[in-house]
């Protein structure tokens, strides 16, 4: 059981890596530091962009851009180390 538990953890670890290097990608394109017709960034970010870009989506419904400033990725990287913390403090408080 401590197995699936560690398991669940790490793959929020991985989704929230993803969705700090889409934000930081997304910055990086829009200063013109990485040059985007190179296929290999190219394909990072529209990995990147089709892992993260359902639930953000969302979030940006919702929540609006305040001062041309895009706070949707800071709200779902809050919202899944909630989740993560919830799963493991109802389903598993005596394993961590």
């Amino acid at each position: 059981m401590k197995s699936l538990f560690i398991l669940i953890d790490n793959l929020f670890q991985i989704y929230l890596w993803v969705v700090v290097i889409n934000a930081i990608i997304s910055w990086l394109v829009v200063f013109r530091v990485i040059n985007t017709s190179n296929p290999f960034v190219r394909n990072l970010i529209e990995i990147s962009y089709t892992l993260t870009e359902p639930p953000l989506r969302i979030i940006r419904k919702a929540i609006p851009l305040i001062a041309t400033i895009d706070f949707s990725p800071v709200i779902l990287i809050l919202a899944l180390l909630f989740v993560r913390n919830l799963i493991f403090e109802y389903f598993a408080p005596h394993l961590f």
